[in-house]
């Protein structure tokens, strides 16, 4: 380049700064001739009169886009230093490694003006003070933004072309490779088939992505994983299986021998200090742009995929989920307060492991139940819906719902068809007009291209119809069910988390209903089906005593010592609210809760006096009587917890004796007795 008149001392006296830069690392890579070039304008700017200390070579934006100067290092290193005046020129290969977008490189024109920076690139030196410069600097910068859009289109249109007939190459998850005329096919690895098939079968043992994990290392097996990058590139290593490794596995509909794309799209934001941020947001899955079901092998079928989706949906606990947990309660995770609406969590005892349902955030009126009475009931009410009677309901309506889904499906498969016909004829007719005749043929190609749309639009609502809706169960598989379930569900070696997991294929969630009454509890169970029940039962612990075991008590609490009681209760088979045997220290404890004393104005037995009834006869305060048996100077028994007097005749000479002996006393006239 020849020197230039526009190139002034005062330039000559700043920096001259040479920006560099590529869009991908792909191309920093590959388009080396074109970074060497970049590079070369340093040469350019000592032979216009730089000095080599003055001459600052800016490469921070290599394999960065230009799509947004806010988000380039150097971009943003350029604007700084030209708003500081230290820099004379700015040498780039063309304009549109300045700035892609035109408001950026507007900006960098408008700071290189009131800066008095040149602008200088392979075609000449540019001063943006004078207005010719200007116009044709930025007259460049929009052709080179309008021909990149129109490159992105074609590239685009060719890529979408491609993958609408399922041949766009993309990288291929684990246990997939593309044989030599680019099809799918799965890895001829057996060992790397192998375990992309554990991976599955674990999942549908256990139902959770934790436990696959967890299965896999108790068993000390590896997982394989391609390398994309490095001296590695396209190689399998083996590692321990991880938690988001088995998420992204269970998510990829190519495993269920699906080819998708447009699966996401990219989304921008405007930062609060002029920045923007991109990002890449997941679509709905009627939102996909291309969704091509059989393409190749598969290792899950397309209905188990959605099975998959829909159980690791139901155990994201941070969108509300309630998953199966470990422990004993069955209705744990589903059960919930019909005072306060919310939730009721489950209360474990460290002294006897006894389990409690217990409002998560209780109020006055909430209630809390012990896990066995709500889990009891609900576990009867599924056993006896579970009949031959209710199967065969259950086979009618799913009868019912086979021939409204054939019915669905028909009527979309009738809407797919008569969209193509429409499409076909709207084609027709565009093909049979003179093509100088635009006016009329821009009006049918409009009308052709509204016809693809509807026939596509079709097509995806019958694709959805035809994904959504999992299988009908077999009728042969219900009646099986019904006729094995009180056997599984009572077989020792099923666990209580199956259990749960059997429960909840029929059962929505569990409610506690209000109940005044507080020895009776109202459950509310909610069916998927829509429909409802109410069980009411009675209440148990903890604490709670069974309701015989309180009426023997009060039955014998006035004639009975705490350990008879006690035998009585045991005798009869009764238990205490946390299913203990009773000991005198239960029934004690059971009179002082419910207030059963024992009267000390009766009589325990025929022909015995109490210590009040003795003194009455006597005519004589009672404290005295009850002095003389603290120091045993005279007969008695004790029974139930008191004093009990034999009033017969050498007893009652031997009370009157020591009476007649007091000085102190002053018996008044005595009682008949008449015993």
């Amino acid at each position: 380049m020849t020197p230039s008149s526009k190139i002034t001392a005062s330039h000559l006296s700043r920096l001259a700064i040479v920006y560099v830069r590529q869009s991908t690392s792909a191309q920093v890579r590959q388009n080396t001739e074109s970074t060497q070039r970049q590079y070369g304008l340093a040469t350019t700017a000592a032979e216009l009169g730089w000095l080599a200390e003055q001459i600052i070579v800016v490469d921070a934006d290599l394999g960065v886009s230009g799509r947004f100067g806010s988000e380039r290092e150097g971009y943003r290193e350029i604007v700084a230093r030209l708003c500081m005046g230290e820099v004379g020129a700015v040498f780039g290969l063309e304009v549109s490694r300045l700035g892609r977008s035109n408001a950026d490189l507007s900006r960098l024109m408008e700071l290189a003006r009131l800066t008095d920076t040149l602008l200088i690139d392979t075609d000449g030196v540019y001063d943006l003070a004078n207005v010719n410069d200007r116009i044709l600097l930025g007259l460049k910068g929009q052709m080179s933004e309008i021909e990149l859009h129109f490159l992105l289109g074609r590239l685009h249109g060719a890529k979408l072309a491609a993958a609408h007939r399922g041949d766009l190459r993309h990288p291929l998850p684990v246990g997939y490779v593309y044989d030599e005329d680019g099809q799918i096919i799965k890895d001829s690895d057996e060992q790397v088939r192998r375990a992309v098939e554990d991976l599955f079968a674990e999942f549908q043992r256990t139902g959770s992505a934790l436990r696959t994990v967890r299965a896999f290392h108790e068993t000390g097996r590896l997982f394989p994983q391609r390398a994309w990058a490095g001296a590695w590139a396209g190689t399998i290593k083996w590692g321990k299986l991880t938690h988001s490794r088995v998420a992204q596995a269970l998510k990829n509909p190519t495993y269920a021998g699906v080819y998708t794309f447009g699966k996401t799209r990219e989304v921008r934001r405007v930062l609060p200090d002029g920045t923007v941020r991109s990002s890449r947001r997941r679509r709905a899955r009627e939102e996909w742009t291309v969704l091509i079901e059989d393409h190749h092998d598969s290792y899950v079928t397309w209905a188990e995929f959605l099975v998959t989706e829909a159980k690791l949906a139901a155990n994201n606990t941070q969108r509300g989920a309630r998953p199966v947990r470990e422990g004993t309660p069955l209705c744990q995770g589903i059960i919930l307060c019909g005072t306060c609406g919310g939730r009721v969590g489950t209360r474990y005892s460290r002294k006897d492991r006894k389990v409690t349902y217990k409002c998560a955030e209780p109020t006055v009126r909430c209630r809390t139940v012990t896990a066995d009475t709500v889990d009891d009931a609900v576990a009867v009410l599924l056993l006896q819906t579970m009949t031959p009677q209710q199967i065969q309901v259950a086979l009618a309506a799913a009868d019912e719902v086979a021939d409204r889904r054939v019915r669905s499906h028909r009527a979309a498969e009738l809407a797919v068809e008569r969209a193509g016909y429409e499409a076909d004829r709207a084609e027709r007719a565009f093909s049979q007009v003179e093509p100088e005749n635009r006016l009329v043929a821009r009006t049918l190609e409009t009308r052709w291209e509204a016809k693809l749309s509807a026939l596509a639009e079709a097509e995806a609502a019958l694709a959805t119809a035809r994904a959504v809706k999992p299988p009908v169960p077999d009728h042969e598989a219900l009646r099986a069910l019904a006729a094995d379930l009180p056997r599984l569900w009572d077989a020792p070696t099923t666990s209580p988390r199956d259990r749960k997991r059997l429960l909840r294929t029929l059962i929505a969630d569990v409610t506690l209903l209000l109940e005044q009454d507080s020895d009776a509890v109202r459950i509310g169970v909610r069916w998927h089906t829509g429909a409802t029940d109410e069980v009411t039962v009675e209440r148990r612990g903890p604490g709670r005593t069974p309701p015989e075991a309180l009426d023997l008590v009060r039955q014998y609490g006035a004639t009975h010592s705490n350990v008879q009681i006690a035998k009585m209760l045991n005798d009869a088979g009764l238990r205490t609210g946390k299913n203990l045997r009773f000991t005198p220290r239960h029934v004690a404890a059971v009179r002082g809760i419910y207030k059963i004393f024992t009267p000390r104005t009766v009589a325990v037995q025929e022909g015995e006096l109490s210590v009040k009834q003795a003194a009455e006869i006597l005519g004589i305060p009672a404290d005295a009587v009850y002095n003389w048996l603290r120091l045993g100077q005279v007969p008695a028994n004790t029974r139930a917890g008191r004093w009990c007097i034999p009033w017969d005749s050498q007893t009652q000479e031997i009370y009157r004796q020591k009476v007649a002996g007091s000085f102190r006393l002053k018996p008044k006239p005595p009682a008949e007795c008449d015993g």
